[in-house]
């Protein structure tokens, strides 16, 4: 006996499943995979590896575990278990604490934001990979769409000499006229950009002077956009079937892709230097001293593992009721970290390699974000013999790691209109689903003009920020402290079996104290260090910090909004409200009767009243 509403099923769901109304994982290796594929992103390869530089080398990798231990692994065993238990998604799971529903809501719409911008980069990694079937990468050399400041090499414009037993400081013109040799260190180069740089900004991105300059659609762009969504709205058409299925590729074969990269990268002269920039030869503990170091292993933890978007508790909601979700989490982890760590090896080998062909310090050559995937990386790898090769190869790579995190975000998505419109999405999965990627598209055209960049950085820096910190914040708060969290790890036993004390004395000490109080702490000091956006040297409009402050306020007003209605419906005086409305709604637990026990016993059946239209303990409508 189920929570089925009618006797028709969802393309989600088929005769094997548990679940005959929502469906479950064909096997355990999709759900794995999918979580695998949503939590190894980007990030992974692009700012991880700079990051290790940037914090003391192997050090770095101290703080980055502890925080995976204090603040990861606790919210994201947390989130898996809370979507498993009532196979429910980001907003109808808050049955669990109906005052704190906004919580949800603001996780689906910063999904949403981040799902547009998400696809511009696939677009960006879809343009370079088919920029790289030619002989020659277009990247490799200033060719005409070229300014007078292109150059493959730094260009000397003045040193100091020796001439006649004296120090003479001079322009190179001379130097090199009179035969002169330069005084080691004493150097100053010209401002020159390297091809790379500049096919990024001219011919991929055709980038304007800044958000002011809107332009025009970049239409190579626009179609790779609409090349990306496609590729995600046929790998979702039938939800978590066909996209469990679809995983087993785009997240195994990055790995492979990134062995190769590794291999190919650690037989190149200079590889080792690179590695040394990345680990260190002697790793500099004291940077351990400095909260920066602590701040950003938290952070990337916290990023990294795609906690509080609301995707793992949606894709957990598709698993059998008795899935040992707690092995899960920690496998999912695990291997999560040690991707990046894996991937810097891959990534610096080669940079090492781009720094001894150019007689560069590594320092130089070292980036993140944007400018390592689309930049600096390109640039090493048009040095390579069969360059073309191993640019497809790269940029295949994160056509895949971007479009696996994607399904997970956009079947967030689809999983909360099914959770809200069952009925719906039984007869009309399909166009839902290809509705959702659509608009979606529509709302991406702006990040493909001429000012697209400025935009996707605009939304990455507010809405991917605070607004997921809010929400981790009260989740956690919500759950533990309101909720119980003794009454959580009993709903967790009813999954998994009784476990003694001692097992559950790590999760408490965590979800009733260190892990609340590492995200304020990593929310406040990202409110005292707050700096306006901007990208490289171009500083937005007062106007775009604006757009920017209206976006977070949207995503995160639905939290006192909601609380206020649910308020607003309850019955009594004010502190009767409130305390109702943080009791469980009545249809709050494991959605199959079967799974109920004693202690759900009372759950009220949506078989006999319209799971949004039943009064909840509280008095108000949920």
């Amino acid at each position: 006996k189920d929570f089925s509403l009618s006797n028709e099923k969802d393309a989600h769901a088929s005769d094997s499943d548990e679940n005959s109304e929502r469906g479950n994982w064909s096997n355990k290796g999709d759900y794995l995979l999918s979580m695998v594929g949503y939590a190894v992103g980007l990030g992974n390869v692009w700012r991880f590896p700079y990051l290790t530089y940037q914090n003391g080398g192997g050090a770095f990798l101290i703080p980055y575990t502890l925080m995976l231990a204090l603040a990861g692994l606790p919210l994201f065993f947390m989130e898996c278990s809370l979507g498993q238990f009532a196979s429910l998604g980001p907003i109808s799971i808050w049955r669990i604490l109906p005052l704190f529903q906004g919580v949800g809501i603001t996780m689906v719409i910063i999904s949403t934001f981040v799902a547009i911008y998400y696809n511009v980069i696939i677009a960006y990694a879809l343009y370079y990979l088919f920029a790289s079937f030619q002989k020659v990468l277009p990247w490799s050399d200033c060719f005409s769409w070229a300014d007078e400041f292109c150059s493959k090499t730094r260009l000397v414009s003045d040193c100091n000499a020796t001439l006649d037993g004296e120090i003479i400081h001079a322009n190179y013109s001379f130097i090199t006229s009179n035969n002169l040799t330069c005084i080691n260190g004493t150097m100053n180069y010209k401002p020159v950009q390297f091809p790379s740089e500049q096919y990024w900004n001219k011919v991929a991105l055709q980038r304007s002077s800044g958000l002011d300059e809107t332009g025009n659609i970049v239409w190579y762009l626009a179609l790779c956009l609409l090349l990306s969504w496609m590729i995600v709205g046929a790998a979702l058409f039938k939800g978590i079937k066909s996209s469990g299925k679809v995983v087993y590729f785009t997240a195994l074969f990055p790995y492979l892709i990134l062995l190769i990269l590794l291999v190919r990268g650690a037989t190149l002269e200079g590889a080792l230097d690179g590695i040394e920039y990345y680990i260190g030869r002697q790793s500099n503990i004291t940077k351990l001293m400095e909260a920066e170091v602590w701040k950003d292993a938290a952070t990337q933890i916290f990023y990294s593992l795609s906690v509080a978007w609301g995707g793992l508790v949606a894709l957990s909601s598709y698993n059998k009721f008795h899935n040992n979700c707690y092995s899960d989490a920690i496998l999912v982890c695990v291997t999560n970290c040690a991707t990046s760590v894996f991937a810097g090896f891959a990534i610096f080998s080669v940079l090492g390699h781009m720094a001894f062909v150019s007689e560069r310090p590594v320092s130089e050559v070292v980036d993140s974000g944007f400018d390592l995937a689309f930049v600096a990386y390109p640039e090493a790898l048009s040095k390579l013999p069969v360059s073309p090769l191993w640019s497809f190869l790269f940029f295949f790579m994160l056509l895949l790691l971007g479009l696996d995190s994607q399904f997970a975000t956009i079947e967030t998505l689809t999983t909360t209109i099914q959770d809200i419109y069952p009925e719906v999405m039984k007869k009309l999965r399909i166009p839902v689903t290809l509705g959702v990627c659509i608009v979606l598209f529509l709302l991406g055209l702006t990040c493909v003009t001429q000012a697209g960049i400025y935009w996707v950085n605009l939304i990455d820096h507010f809405c991917a920020g605070w607004g997921i910190l809010i929400a981790a914040v009260l989740e956690i708060i919500g759950i533990i402290y309101i909720y119980g969290g003794n009454r959580f790890v009993e709903d967790i036993e009813m999954m998994i079996g009784k476990k003694s004390c001692l097992f559950w004395l790590w999760w408490r000490m965590c979800w009733f104290f260190i892990t609340p109080v590492l995200l304020m702490a990593i929310l406040i000091w990202s409110l005292v260090t707050f700096s306006p956006p901007t990208y490289g040297s171009v500083l937005y409009p007062a106007w775009g910090t604006a757009v920017g402050w209206c976006m977070i306020i949207f995503c995160v007003i639905w939290i006192p909004i909601v609380a206020i209605l649910k308020i607003a419906k309850a019955e009594g005086n004010l502190c009767q409200r409130i305390v109702s409305c943080c009791r469980p709604a009545a249809n709050w637990g494991p959605y199959l009767e079967c799974h109920r026990g004693e202690r759900y016993s009372h759950v009220v059946d949506p078989k006999k009243e319209k799971e949004h239209e039943i009064p909840t303990v509280s008095g108000f409508v949920y």
